[in-house]
């Protein structure tokens, strides 16, 4: 059964599966057709040091940079609408080979081209983030997304700390405006 996470509640992420290693980051949302366009949500990671920023411009995996340069996080493609049941988009994650200098791992949500076509969290239903263990698929925690945000676009929802030899993940929920470049700015060194 999946943990739900809730906000300023780690939890860890091994638990009960030592040796996890691979995981999958899962992103789910329902289709909406908002000003004659479809509402489109971006998954992407922060591979943070200890100082809170990133390694390397490199470690920021998403559309247009689909694989960290330690080779352990790879982001497969972006769905554009949110079509289907399950996961639109996914990352996946290699924890053992992640850089030891990577202490935090911060996931995001932006919904592209916002200010272009008018669009909001407030127009996205149902959306939630979920990690899975790779082999077996099993969730082992998830978030709901359950706020109505009317005047955000990005929302850093959930991250990944070392703590010792394991993982903790936290729900965080914070929504930004000003698209993906305001959550560059906020972690780039």
């Amino acid at each position: 059964m999946a943990i739900q996470i809730e906000k300023r509640k780690p939890v860890s992420l091994i638990g009960e599966e030592p040796g996890l290693n691979h995981i999958i980051a899962g992103l789910g949302w329902d289709t909406a057709l908002i000003n004659g366009q479809t509402v489109d949500l971006d998954l992407s990671v922060f591979m943070l040091g200890a100082n809170g920023k990133l390694l390397a411009d490199e470690y920021f995996v998403f559309y247009n940079n689909s694989t960290s340069p330690d080779g352990s996080t790879h982001y497969p493609g972006d769905s554009r609408g949110g079509e289907g049941d399950g996961d639109d988009e996914v990352i996946h994650i290699d924890l053992s080979k992640i850089d030891p200098k990577v202490e935090f791992l911060y996931f995001a949500v932006t919904i592209d081209q916002s200010e272009e076509r008018g669009h909001h969290f407030g127009h996205v239903q149902n959306s939630y983030i979920n990690i899975r263990n790779r082999a077996n698929q099993s969730v082992l925690c998830e978030y709901q997304l359950r706020e109505e945000f009317t005047n955000e676009d990005s929302i850093m929802i959930a991250s990944i700390s070392r703590n010792g030899g394991t993982w903790n993940i936290e729900a965080l929920g914070q929504a930004f405006s000003g698209g993906l470049n305001t959550l560059i700015e906020l972690y780039q060194s």
